[in-house]
């Protein structure tokens, strides 16, 4: 996959420990080193301010989505390539899995994860084939993966659904889960389901 847009989902907390906000920075820089654009929220406070001030001092590209009645809450952004403001958090999340060729996710709450299991969902079902990486700042994830990899081993997902996603401990490593992750296609919409029969 020729990836140059990645969507990034990210928390608007100002409230983190400083390690979250150092990740966030150092995977601005790091997808703008690699001239990949960054589509996100258009919050311009917490992870999300974060990611786009580092990626936008580094000379990169980033596009914001933001609905209207959250552009006072989570501080839209003021200084970005382009920013679209939409009526709607659904209309936001269309927008953001539409646009990236790629998900990558930083810690964030209850936004952040509907964001990440709807691009799952949206994988499984064959509608969205990009990779999605989960940086796992200071253990941030585990507890999610373990969720994840629980429900594999009852049978509630495919052990071939545990490709959807790659977990990575440091930014910088963001670029070769990218690379590496293993390739979706719409035509796996066949295993959605999981077979009885299935190991």
């Amino acid at each position: 996959m020729n990836i140059k847009q990645v969507t990034v989902y990210a928390s608007s907390s100002r409230a983190l420990d400083p390690v979250y906000y150092d990740a966030a920075r150092r995977l601005g820089k790091t997808l703008a080193d690699a001239r990949l654009d960054i589509i996100f929220g258009g919050g311009g406070v917490g992870l999300m301010g974060a990611v786009a001030d580092a990626a936008l001092e580094a000379g990169g590209e980033v596009h914001g989505i933001i609905p209207d009645f959250l552009a006072d809450i989570e501080h839209g952004h003021k200084n970005l390539t382009s920013m679209d403001v939409v009526s709607d958090m659904r209309i936001r999340k269309e927008r953001l899995l539409e646009r990236g060729q790629a998900v990558v996710t930083l810690p964030g709450g209850c936004g952040t994860f509907e964001e990440l299991f709807e691009a799952m969902t949206m994988k499984r079902l064959g509608q969205y084939l990009g990779p999605i990486v989960l940086v796992n700042t200071n253990g941030y994830y585990e507890r999610c993966v373990d969720f994840l990899e629980h429900s594999v081993s009852e049978r509630f997902m495919s052990r071939l659904h545990a490709d959807m996603w790659q977990v990575v401990d440091q930014p910088e490593d963001v670029l070769d889960a990218l690379a590496n992750a293993p390739e979706w296609r719409a035509e796996f919409l066949s295993f959605s389901s999981v077979a009885a029969e299935h190991d």
